[in-house]
């Protein structure tokens, strides 16, 4: 292990892992947890505060154990997690009120409908650049002082905080002395002005969220506290935090503007970024936060996929067609192209349609269709929503040459070139592929001195994979235009477009 150690802890939508990194950015060790999954109704998906809470501190007890190390051997620690999923817990226990709300939950859709018709989203897409959808955290907050009794009056009388699973976690590990987020994970709550750097009154006002609730902004690279000494033997410091898809474009050393990366877990997210500029979309993307150091933020364009990871566990989990994810790469190389495709809108689709109404479809079956055919329509509707949001980036002026790629899914070397082939783009896969972690680990890094700047970690970037297209464009451009037509199938009118969409 060479020189200083750094800790990650990055808690996904269905598991927790922990790694720990030396100096080199070389993985040491990794421990993983999955932890229950609920739907209580169409649309609705939601975690248990102390299933996530449990699994974290387990996972990090396991990968301290499997890499021989005691706290006082780790310079310092990052959190990276699932963003917008929603929690509200009371101050004096740190119990949650109420399951977490995922963020891929879409019970508060006619919520969204109804403020889009009040006019709010030219206000709010200015100010925190996203889109009034049931993606973000405003609406999750007032469903739950809403729903919860008592709730909003405990909220107002300051006994209740909010926070986004870095919040929670972070309060958790520091016995409640620090409540406090990152830049990133504030600027996916509709609530953040990502040009100020400050929570917005007006939005707040608007959402019914109380000021009360809400956590300290820090910077992605900055001093969290410490976890409190008895979870782990002694105290870690807290020194990076950032939401998942963020922390991977620092993992993947994605530091100059056009530069772009692809996470392939539950969902698929592209960030694209756009330097110290705040990008404002015309096809449907989100101007966000890249990363904030010393209070200098970077932008950044991006495209949300709500199903990608999540359409493999489907034919794993309820359709039993496959026994593990893995099998999908031989199953998709005996199929042939047959014009089935998958739209899997499981819970709505995000980034560039944004239509919550829509539901999953196959289309193309024929009585010779088999689980090959649908294995790889799978996998080819994660290409294909790839290709959308190449095309939306493109249509903002954010043109890429090559996509580095990350996630669960990347461990498929069929599906990279896949994806190099229905998109027209090479693909990088990098050596380290836990991204996000690497990259809470370098923010942490950064804060620790560990790490000597961002130019630090992309001396530290390097490709394991590289796929280039083999595909001719005619062939592209044919199947590309069997997904479209697949995908108009499936929206409804009840869309974000329109005079008060993106």
């Amino acid at each position: 292990m060479a020189g200083p150690l750094l800790l990650a802890l990055d808690q996904g939508t269905t598991s927790a892992r922990a790694m720990i990194f030396d100096a080199a950015g070389d993985a040491v060790a990794l421990a993983q947890q999955e932890f229950p999954q609920h739907f209580p109704a169409d649309g609705w998906v939601e975690h248990d505060g102390e299933d996530i809470w449990n699994s974290a501190v387990g996972v990090m007890r396991d990968v301290l154990a499997q890499a021989g190390v005691r706290p006082g051997d780790i310079a310092a620690m990052g959190i990276t997690n699932q963003r917008e999923t929603t929690l509200v817990w009371e101050r004096a226990t740190g119990r949650p009120i109420h399951r977490a709300i995922v963020w891929q939950d879409r019970r508060t859709a006619g919520a969204c409908r109804e403020h889009r018709h009040r006019g709010a989203a030219k206000l709010v897409r200015e100010r925190t650049g996203l889109l009034i959808d049931p993606y973000f955290s405003a609406t999750k907050i007032a469903w739950l002082l809403d729903h919860v009794e008592g709730a909003r009056a405990r909220a107002e009388a300051g006994e209740l905080a909010f926070g986004t699973v870095d919040s929670f976690l972070l309060w958790r590990l520091t016995g409640g002395r620090v409540h406090a987020t990152d830049a990133t994970n504030a600027s996916r709550t509709l609530l953040f002005d990502i040009a100020r750097q400050a929570w917005d009154d007006e939005l707040l006002d608007f959402f019914r969220v109380p000021a009360t609730l809400l956590p300290e902004v820090r910077n992605s690279a900055d001093d969290f506290g410490a976890t409190l000494p008895e979870l782990f033997g002694g105290a870690i410091a807290i020194g990076g935090i950032a939401g998942d898809q963020q922390a991977a474009t620092v993992g993947q050393a994605c530091f100059e503007p056009g530069m772009a990366k692809s996470t392939y877990g539950t969902g698929c997210f592209m960030i694209a970024n756009t330097g110290q500029e705040i990008a404002r979309s015309g096809a449907g993307l989100l101007s966000t936060v890249a990363y904030r150091l010393k209070g200098e933020p970077t932008y950044a364009l991006e495209g949300s996929i709500f199903v990608a990871g999540a359409a493999v566990q489907w034919l794993r989990d309820a359709l039993r067609l496959i026994g593990s994810a893995a099998e999908t790469e031989a199953l998709a190389m005996q199929a042939g192209e047959d014009g089935v495709y998958m739209v899997p809108a499981f819970t709505g689709l995000g980034a560039p349609h944004w239509d919550p109404h829509a539901r999953g479809a196959i289309f193309g079956l024929t009585r010779d269709t088999g689980i090959t055919q649908i294995a790889r329509a799978a996998l080819d509707a994660v290409c294909h929503q790839t290709h959308d949001l190449i095309g939306a980036m493109a249509a903002d002026g954010a043109h890429q040459q090559v996509l580095r790629v990350d996630g669960g899914m990347t461990a498929n070397r069929w599906f990279l070139q896949r994806l190099a082939d229905l998109t027209g783009m090479a693909v990088e896969r990098p050596a380290v592929e836990e991204s996000s972690a690497l990259g809470a680990a370098c923010l942490a890094g950064l804060q620790a001195g560990v790490l000597d700047g961002t130019g630090a970690i992309a001396e530290r970037w390097r490709a394991d994979v590289v796929a280039r297209p083999a595909m001719d464009d005619a062939r592209r451009a044919a199947l590309y235009e069997g997904w479209q037509d697949a995908v108009g199938r499936v929206l409804t009118s009840n869309t974000n477009e329109g005079e008060d969409g993106p």
